[in-house]
């Protein structure tokens, strides 16, 4: 009885240190390498499910909770900031590791999303609650590029990062995507918090994959630069005798430099009109476009689904030819192109029809990847050349600016944009009014000159005109209507009326900005590091691997084929 005992403890003690302990002090096979950045892909896309579900259902939530849209932008805004604070926090990685960053930031935001977020009654309790999780996930979302980094050499960067790329997208596909099946198609605005609580039950099983998979390097193995899998026994030998310590003092002073600032302030800008579609795509196709909930959450299925082509085709492309910057200019310039083509297709509104819709969107978010992806593999190998060891450190800066950015941007948005709310709010009702008495599409002054003179000629010409051969049914219809139906009209529907014709070209001003951030992008590609030309590119590998050969024989390590 007593070694049994003593050897259940110990296999206990063992299985939790295992838990929280996930150092590897040895760099994986290719399987178990697989299998590592596999379950941190997965968990970012949880991640970003978790935090973009919202926008399946935003009209939804805005009716029931009695929150104005410049309510919901401001809030998103503050979110966005303190998802910054939280991304500077996360440099932090650098010294504490990555994947108990991950694992605790899972479990959290499961909890939140799955059980308080849909329990809301209120605007402020909704908002307080998505504050926490948008801190949680500018924590969590500068750990997992930053374990792709580690466990993905340079010579196949663009590939890893591709996928981790598809995970914010990947998150966006899957909220629109289990809206798209689980929404009925006229939901009430009660409806919203079902589709928070399939994502957090989704949560707590992602979490727990994670907290029994999630391994990282230890800090000897991951604070080198690693070109190609060739490297791997001389960074080996190597992390035996490497000071962290010393690598790691004063990192923010090692990285705020031009080339690390810059290049992160320019993708920041180029990723507006990714983070607008992501918080108001659903608003925009159904108050411009007038498409319905479930039809918007299929356009962004088809958004989403074209740009996690893109990123992982053009990583794996990018690391076949060996450089980034050709693919970073192409997709820009054909993004850029797209998104004025998709402005003048705003400007159309409910004329467009849904296809139409689908394959302007569709395409602007395809070259959106095209540049995305090859641009976070220069990033890293940008931070790479500065210090290696302060990888986390300097996406902690990209995040932290990301947010700025995003941040200033929601404060713009209620200036550029103000015609939403009285479609939100009011537009459902005053929909549903007119739908049942048609006459009140007559204008006012025609309907007043008729309960007076019910035979006066030009106004009965006004409404056979607007509500054809049917008119004399229609207004008597419409002069039985409750009074609290005529007296919601006469309060809102100008309003709404004067939303309806100012949205698209409210929507075209700020796309028009969003162009302008498409340019600035472009302008900062030239100072990132990496070769134009494959062929130097290649050179540069050969050099490399020369080096390394030399190295190693140096340090009397053995190599392999």
């Amino acid at each position: 009885m007593t070694v049994s005992a003593a050897g259940s403890s110990t296999g206990s003690r063992s299985f939790t240190a295992g838990l929280w302990n996930r150092q590897l002090e040895a760099y994986p096979e290719t399987g178990p390498r697989m299998m590592y950045l596999g379950i941190t892909v997965l968990s970012t896309i949880m991640l970003y499910y978790e935090l973009y579900v919202g926008g399946s259902v935003t009209p939804l939530f805005l009716a029931k909770l009695n929150m104005s849209f410049t309510f919901l932008v401001y809030t998103l805004a503050a979110g966005a900031f303190l998802g910054a604070l939280g991304s500077l926090f996360a440099g932090l990685a650098d010294r504490v590791g990555r994947t108990n960053i991950v694992v605790i930031g899972l479990f959290l935001t499961a909890l939140f999303t799955t059980f308080l977020i849909p329990a809301s009654t209120s605007k402020w309790e909704f908002t307080i609650f998505g504050f926490i999780v948008g801190i949680v996930e500018g924590i969590c979302l500068v750990a997992t590029p930053a374990l792709i980094r580690d466990f993905s050499p340079q010579v196949g960067r663009a590939t890893a990062m591709g996928f981790w790329t598809s995970g914010p997208v990947l998150g966006s596909l899957v909220v629109t995507l289990v809206a798209t099946h689980t929404m009925p198609a006229s939901p009430s605005p009660s409806f919203w918090g079902h589709e928070y609580v399939i994502c957090g039950i989704a949560g707590f099983v992602v979490f727990v994959l994670a907290a029994l998979m999630m391994k990282e390097l230890s800090p000897g193995l991951r604070d080198q630069l690693m070109v190609t899998m060739q490297d791997r026994a001389l960074i080996e030998a190597r992390a035996k005798g490497i000071d962290v310590e010393a690598s790691l003092r004063n990192p923010f002073r090692q990285l705020v430099k031009p080339d690390v600032i810059i290049s992160a302030v320019g993708i920041s800008i180029f990723l507006l009109v990714y983070y607008t579609a992501v918080a108001f795509g659903a608003i925009l196709f159904e108050t411009v476009f007038g498409q319905t909930l479930k039809n918007a959450n299929g356009i962004g299925n088809w958004n989403w689904t074209a740009d996690v082509v893109a990123v992982i085709a053009f990583g794996f492309i990018s690391d076949r030819v060996r450089v980034r910057k050709p693919f970073m200019i192409a997709g820009g310039v054909a993004a850029a192109v797209m998104l004025a083509i998709f402005i003048k297709t705003v400007g159309g509104g409910s004329g467009e029809s849904y296809y139409t819709i689908v394959t302007v969107v569709a395409l602007l978010s395809f070259f959106l990847g095209v540049a995305y992806v090859p641009w976070m593999a220069s990033f890293t190998e940008t931070v790479e050349e500065h210090n290696p060891a302060l990888t986390a450190t300097g996406l902690a800066i990209w995040g932290l600016i990301i947010r700025i950015v995003v941040t200033v941007a929601y404060l713009l948005i209620p200036v550029v944009i103000h015609s939403v709310t009285p479609l939100v709010q009011n537009g459902p009702t005053v929909q549903a009014i007119v739908a049942k008495y048609p006459a009140f599409q007559v204008p006012a002054a025609t309907l007043a000159t008729l309960q007076k003179d019910p035979t006066n000629a030009t106004a009965l010409a006004q409404a056979h005109a607007i509500l054809g051969p049917n008119y004399i049914s229609e207004l008597v219809a419409a002069s039985k209507a409750p009074a609290s139906d005529v007296a919601y009209l006469e309060k809102h529907a100008p309003a709404v009326v004067k939303a309806s014709k100012d949205a698209p070209g409210q929507w075209q001003d700020w796309y028009w900005i969003c162009f302008g951030g498409t340019i600035f992008f472009l302008l900062t590609v030239p100072m990132m590091r990496g070769r134009w030309s494959p062929r130097k590119a290649r050179e540069d590998e050969a050099a490399h691997e020369a080096m390394i050969q030399a190295e190693m024989a140096k340090l009397g390590v053995a190599t392999t084929a």
